[in-house]
């Protein structure tokens, strides 16, 4: 396939992942996912706005009986991490004795994940991991076991399948990379 170039606000993008690699990487955490939690109805817990293309898929593709929940919080601004996590918006349910999956879009600098994790780890869940589409390693400032990685990226700006870049680019079916 031929890399594709848009541009969205001021930035140039150019194919970085294309939906097919996607969809088989989501597809292999869900078989992963079935095997570790046979019997167990996870509560998978979709972080907006991002992860609702790659929750979606994935849901698609999970056989076992689980229930999702969508919580909101953010510590994003333009491309920048602002390293404070704002409170979990929209957790009705109860997640004490239960096992929770939280998913997430993007894992770079672990910021936001790590603020959930505390925030739910207080409520006393059975267990709780993290399933998230895209991980930046070399941009981890907390120390993280996030158990289901779809793909590992170096610490390249990237939009699309539900990622932004100032409120656009959610909606496309790629992931895009930044070239200028």
């Amino acid at each position: 396939m031929t890399p594709r170039t848009i541009t969205l606000h001021d930035c140039e993008f150019s194919t970085y992942i294309y939906e097919e690699e996607i969809i088989a990487r989501i597809t292999m955490l869900a078989e992963q996912i079935d095997k570790d939690y046979e019997g167990k109805q996870p509560l998978f817990l979709a972080v907006l706005n991002g992860s609702f293309m790659f929750a979606a898929d994935l849901l698609k593709r999970v056989s076992i009986s689980c229930e999702i929940s969508f919580i909101r919080l953010s510590s994003y601004k333009d491309m920048q991490s602002t390293g404070h996590v704002k409170e979990v918006l929209g957790l009705k349910e109860d997640v004490q004795n239960r096992h929770v999956i939280v998913l997430e879009d993007i894992v770079d600098t672990g910021h936001t994940v790590h603020g959930l994790l505390q925030q739910l780890n207080e409520r006393k869940p059975a267990s709780v991991e993290v399933a998230t589409l895209l991980m930046k390693p070399d941009c981890l400032q907390h120390p993280l076991d996030v158990k289901y990685v779809a793909q590992a990226i170096p610490n390249d700006f990237v939009v699309g399948y539900g990622l932004d870049y100032n409120g656009i680019g959610r909606n496309l079916r790629d992931i895009y990379k930044i070239v200028s």
